[in-house]
């Protein structure tokens, strides 16, 4: 029985994904360093490594954390002066679920990041929590995000479904033990997502197939 879902935020509920590679291009691209869209999903979707290895090899890790510190700074100045876009459809998939199923956000943004996101959008009271990259030690694709998850829901994985758009957050939930469908974007839209309950494109064709598992 399906009780609840776990939505991801950058690219399953708003449309930010291109917005965050720009902010890492635009950092990376004075040092030498241009990174692809392939590098992106690489070392940032597939993975949680970022680039940071690509810089100076004697850089230590106060270093590097100055660097992300001036990457989230720039990344919080462009979601602040940008129109943030929710992903099409998703509002009318949420107004759809939330009387029906207990629905929480699971993250790895950082909180100042999503405040300013969600500031002028008007998705939050489809949820019952948010968790982001403070709520938890170790980020996805460790599966303690969704973990926390499950446990502020109070409902077993068996009864819950992880919506994603990422490798790392799809290696999350498995690894959690929640099935998981992803929801493909314009920079995952190549990708196969193996070990998926499903892929899908679109907003409709998700709310599809949660209707099925509502109905099964």
């Amino acid at each position: 029985m399906l009780r609840a879902i776990l939505w991801d935020n950058d690219g399953v509920l708003v449309d930010t994904e291109r917005l965050f590679y720009e902010a890492n291009r635009e950092l990376f691209l004075p040092l030498g360093l241009e990174l692809s869209e392939q590098h992106f999903f690489d070392w940032y979707l597939a993975d949680n490594c970022g680039a940071w290895h690509l810089l100076d090899p004697q850089m230590d890790e106060a270093g590097m954390d100055a660097w992300r510190s001036e990457r989230n700074r720039r990344y919080a100045a462009t979601l602040a002066s940008e129109h943030i876009p929710a992903i099409d459809g998703v509002g009318t998939v949420l107004a759809s679920l939330s009387p029906r199923l207990r629905m929480g956000v699971v993250t790895s943004s950082n909180r100042e990041h999503f405040e300013i996101i969600h500031h002028r959008l008007d998705l939050l009271p489809h949820f019952e929590f948010v968790l982001t990259h403070e709520s938890y030690a170790t980020s996805k694709p460790s599966p303690e995000p969704y973990l926390l998850g499950l446990e502020r829901l109070g409902v077993q994985a068996g009864d819950c479904l992880v919506v994603e758009d990422s490798p790392r957050g799809l290696q999350a939930a498995t690894a959690a033990g929640i099935r998981c469908i992803i929801l493909r974007n314009a920079l995952t839209r190549g990708h196969d997502f193996p070990g998926a309950w499903r892929v899908v494109d679109t907003m409709p064709q998700l709310l599809a197939e949660i209707e099925l598992l509502i109905a099964a």
